[in-house]
């Protein structure tokens, strides 16, 4: 529709710029959103402007995820080996003259303060499907060795810190690249068994591996504590286990139907722990309850499967295994936060998607979400 000078109408003017827009995802991540923001307004009630500045990283988040939408899975691939070389180079800044927070050495001051660790949640995935792309058609078993390499230094590093969590998601990005990008069963089986079999030695020898004063060798003290506070919660119930057991007395006050929204007692009683951040999946349970719970965990499933749809239709094996990982991102964040607070794995600092607060989170989300719709639009101008 053009405007009465001959002009395009604004609308039509600006319908190039969301035509790459991929609608289901978008609709699951506004339910999200909402779902977040109102959980927020409940749950940091006395936490002054937190609600507001939650809604306002929302908005940040969608900002970026706007521009990145914009910009083609080619000029993403160009980003990728610098991506990944500053975020490692920072990485080891971070190491020789980083700054200590909480007993934490993970920030750096390069004019501003930053944690390089989160840069490569989405450089470690865009380093490797870049590392694929170019041996499309000849991989070898020393292609994946290679790419193990490449993930394992920054692993390691953000490991050193300490930093548990991060660590887990960036490693968890560059497996899912390496495993849709072909590595051989063989490979795959071995780590899984052992890991099987080292989770079955945790549990029948809990009362000796967590015996006062014994340390194991290959973790930090606070990492032993929570895999034993996880096995075994009652053993410090007002101290490391308190997350945990406080956790779950929240998600089963809930019930099917929940307390009600600004009724959970566990919440605004001030008995959760991290409320508005790790822990806030605890406090949607108690006031939404099992309802709540599966249409929230039906957005995500949505959201994943989306993303993996996208993923099989992209038109590069860069963009396949792109998508592929930056879904998966999703997937860990919120498998590994609600795991962790419904008490079947380690407390360890990740956040619920759309749902917990968090800036730098916020922004790798829309990084993520960006980068799958420009996928998306880039399998529709192929087909067109």
């Amino acid at each position: 529709m053009a405007t009465r000078f001959g002009q395009p109408s604004l609308r039509r003017r600006l319908a190039p710029w969301f035509a790459g827009f991929d609608g289901p995802l978008a609709l699951a991540v506004l339910v999200l959103a909402f779902a977040g923001m109102l959980t927020m307004y409940s749950s940091g009630w006395d936490h002054g402007t937190r609600f507001v500045d939650h809604g306002r990283n929302m908005l940040i988040a969608a900002a970026i995820m706007f521009v990145v939408a914009q910009v083609p899975p080619q000029r993403l691939m160009a980003l990728a080996v610098p991506l990944y070389l500053v975020g490692v180079a920072l990485l080891v800044g971070v190491e020789l003259v980083g700054i200590t927070k909480k007993g934490a050495q993970r920030w750096i001051d390069v004019g501003l303060v930053i944690q390089p660790s989160e840069i490569l949640k989405i450089a470690m995935p865009l380093m490797l499907a870049w590392w694929f792309q170019k041996r499309e058609g000849q991989l070898r078993p020393l292609d994946f060795l290679v790419a193990g390499v490449l993930l394992a230094v920054p692993v390691l590093l953000i490991m050193k810190q300490p930093d548990l969590g991060t660590s887990l998601l960036v490693l968890a990005a560059g497996l899912s690249v390496i495993f849709f990008a072909g590595m051989p069963w063989k490979l795959v089986v071995p780590p899984v068994l052992a890991a099987v079999v080292g989770i079955v030695l945790l549990v029948v020898l809990e009362p000796t591996l967590c015996a006062e004063g014994l340390r194991w060798a290959v973790l930090h003290d606070y990492q032993q504590q929570r895999i034993c506070t996880l096995l075994d919660p009652t053993r410090d119930p007002l101290g490391k286990g308190f997350h945990i057991i406080q956790g779950m007395i929240a998600i089963g006050s809930g019930g099917f139907f929940g307390m009600g929204f600004m009724q959970g007692t566990q919440t605004h009683l001030e008995f959760i722990p991290e409320r508005t951040t790790d822990f806030i999946f605890a406090a949607f349970s108690e006031e939404f309850g099992l309802a709540g719970n599966l249409l929230l965990l039906s957005a995500f499933l949505f959201l994943i499967f989306r993303g993996l749809a996208i993923a099989l239709e992209a038109p590069t094996l860069f963009a396949r295994l792109l998508a592929g990982s930056v879904t998966m991102i999703f997937f860990t964040y919120a498998f590994v936060n609600m795991g962790m607070v419904s008490g079947i794995l380690p407390v360890v600092g990740v956040p619920l998607p759309f749902i917990s607060y968090g800036g730098t989170a916020m922004v790798t989300l829309g990084l993520a979400l960006g980068i799958l719709m420009s996928i998306a639009n880039s399998k529709r101008l192929v087909q067109s």
